[in-house]
């Protein structure tokens, strides 16, 4: 009982300071996306925050990420996926993040208080869903973006945040691989180990430890002319990337075991990502 009660009020203060991070992480990205942009640098805006907020949860949660075949983060332009778990894929961005990485967002987050203005300042793609003309043509842009600045879009194909205690991924959405098929780009897979033992919100579970990333080779899309080829391209990556996982495994948190062989809580969850996830409706996508 002592040490669940001390379990609890661990994650909860560390989930404050989390939270404060990201504040403040925000109120610099403002300030140096201003910066950036005034030197015509915006592109290391987003890159520049995403680290600064990787070494503080570094220096202050004590929260490593170690990641094997980083130099594929490099070949731009690409549309960049990953496993979607928790809040601390946050972390994961962090880390993963090179010079000219974004993402897209959901029109409301621009007016938030110092996250939605750096989100704004740092190139940013804003989807409103309600108007698919204008969604339309800001995917449009980023497109043209991508292609001419030799940039990355990010995103997480499964949806929705996992919570999965097991070695697996949800079924993928086919948005991001339509999109660099109409690109013309390739895709960049990365498998994040399975961070349940570091961070778990159902357990009350907040502990310090280590996150093992593999980046795989980069998948071409150039020969995808239907949708069943993006189906089955899909599909592929998807397996590839769960064996990787099941390989990489769980991440390390000091004498805690993973929770692999326990039964999670039935109450299963969804939670919304702050990053948006283009799906199979979004505008612009292929109807073949």
């Amino acid at each position: 009982m002592a040490f669940s009660l001390y379990q609890t009020v661990k994650f909860y203060l560390k989930s404050v300071v989390f939270g404060v991070l990201i504040a403040g992480c925000a109120l610099y990205g403002v300030i140096s996306s201003i910066a950036l942009r005034l030197v015509g640098k915006v592109n290391y805006a987003q890159y520049t925050v995403a680290r600064a907020f990787f070494y503080s949860l570094k220096l202050i949660l004590g929260i490593n990420i170690k990641i094997k075949n980083e130099h594929y983060l490099k070949g731009l332009p690409a549309i960049v996926i990953s496993n979607h778990q928790s809040a601390l894929d946050i972390q994961v961005l962090g880390r993963i993040f090179q010079p000219g990485y974004t993402v897209t967002s959901k029109k409301s987050l621009a007016y938030v208080p110092f996250l939605g203005w750096f989100m704004a300042l740092s190139g940013t793609f804003f989807l409103d869903r309600a108007r698919s003309a204008k969604a339309k043509k800001v995917l449009e842009g980023a497109l043209q973006v991508l292609k001419q600045k030799e940039r990355a879009l990010f995103m997480f194909p499964e949806g929705t945040r996992s919570g999965t205690e097991k070695l697996n991924m949800l079924p993928f959405k086919k948005g991001a691989f339509h999109l660099a098929r109409q690109a013309g780009i390739p895709i960049i897979p990365v498998v994040v180990s399975n961070t349940s033992t570091i961070f778990n919100a159902k357990r009350r579970i907040f502990n310090t430890g280590e996150i093992h990333i593999e980046v795989l080779p980069p998948v071409s899309t150039k020969d995808l002319e239907t949708s069943e080829d993006v189906t089955k391209c899909c599909e592929k990556v998807r397996s590839d990337m769960i064996k990787t996982l099941q390989k990489v495994g769980y991440s390390y948190a000091p004498g805690v075991k993973p929770n692999e062989d326990l039964q999670p809580p039935q109450e299963e969850v969804e939670t919304d990502t702050e990053v948006e996830v283009i799906s199979e409706d979004t505008p612009l996508i292929s109807t073949d």
